[in-house]
């Protein structure tokens, strides 16, 4: 048998955009892991958290994703220590979250899959403050209605 040598193609410039497909093809797995996580859901109520920031992404492919999941009905925005976005993708219990600092930059990017978001859940302790003042507030009104 002779040596066979396998030439070698240098190929210098490929434009991924053009081709229809982006270097770290991230895209297909995180859906995938979206669809294991809603039957997850499903199954034993058990939410997920799948953190986009602590992944590698070739430029668009985050814009990609949230594009791909489309848009649902609810849009939440909070304002405790920076800002939060909260939005209801086209898949019900899959929301996109993303946290910003005081200068407005992006700082976490999450898809939860969850009924409920777990960072717009009341906590016991909460729920218990507000019962209070709430019943502050109706036993004052019932004062000044009896004084009158």
């Amino acid at each position: 048998m002779k040596n066979a040598s396998i030439p070698i193609v240098e190929i210098t410039s490929i434009d991924n955009a053009k081709l229809g497909f982006t270097s770290s093809m991230n895209v297909e797995p995180v859906l995938h892991e979206v669809q294991y996580a809603l039957i997850k859901l499903l199954d034993s109520k058990q939410s997920s958290v799948i953190d986009l920031s602590s992944m590698p992404f070739a430029p668009g492919e985050k814009q990609q994703i949230k594009q791909l999941l489309g848009k649902g009905e609810v849009e939440i925005l909070l304002n405790v220590m920076g800002k939060s976005s909260i939005l209801e993708t086209s898949y019900p219990c899959v929301w996109w979250i993303e946290h910003y600092n005081q200068d407005q930059q992006i700082t976490g990017t999450y898809i939860e899959i969850a009924i409920i978001p777990e960072i717009i859940q009341s906590v016991t302790e909460d729920i218990s403050s507000g019962l209070q003042r709430l019943t502050q507030t109706l036993s004052k009104r019932s004062e000044s209605y009896e004084n009158k």
